[in-house]
């Protein structure tokens, strides 16, 4: 049995540079605009559960980069990279809860995203916080702030 474990574990290790390399290739295809070849590497990651490909992804159906522009899909991979914890998947999930693009406007859930993702010094974050301040009622933010406390990041598959 240990000599089992310790195969997963070394096989683990060297997929982990396979799966760091794919992702770097993306960047650098939807640097140069190459959005096929950015979504063609950051697909399966996120689909493994990549955060950061997950997050690019969002991104991508967000702007309609190499897809067809899809507000659904990109609420879609901005929640399972949010999820996980990427501030900046957290702050644009917020941001589409707020402007209601993809889902039902809630200034509730913009706030409890915009908070985990100021919470971690996303400065964007902070200042939608400020923004819904204005929108929303004290009991509406104490909501807001109950869902951040109650809120723990989730692995990939939960």
């Amino acid at each position: 049995m240990r000599n089992l474990f310790t195969i997963l574990f070394w096989l683990l290790l060297s997929v982990a540079p396979v799966f760091a390399a794919d992702f770097q290739k993306g960047w650098e295809a939807y640097q140069r605009g190459d959005f096929a070849t950015a979504l063609q590497k950051w697909r399966p990651l996120a689909e493994q559960g990549d955060g950061r490909a997950q997050f690019n992804l969002g991104i991508m159906y967000d702007r309609g980069n190499g897809v067809a522009e899809d507000d659904k899909q990109a609420v879609y991979w901005y929640r399972k990279a949010a999820e996980q914890g990427e501030s900046s998947a957290q702050s644009n999930l917020g941001l589409m809860y707020l402007k209601g693009e993809g889902v039902a406007e809630d200034y509730i859930l913009a706030y409890k995203w915009a908070n985990l993702a100021a919470a971690q010094g996303y400065k964007n974050a902070a200042n939608m916080k400020k923004q819904l301040r204005k929108r929303m009622t004290r009991a509406q933010i104490a909501e807001a702030q109950r869902l951040s406390r109650e809120w723990s990041p989730k692995q990939y598959g939960e």
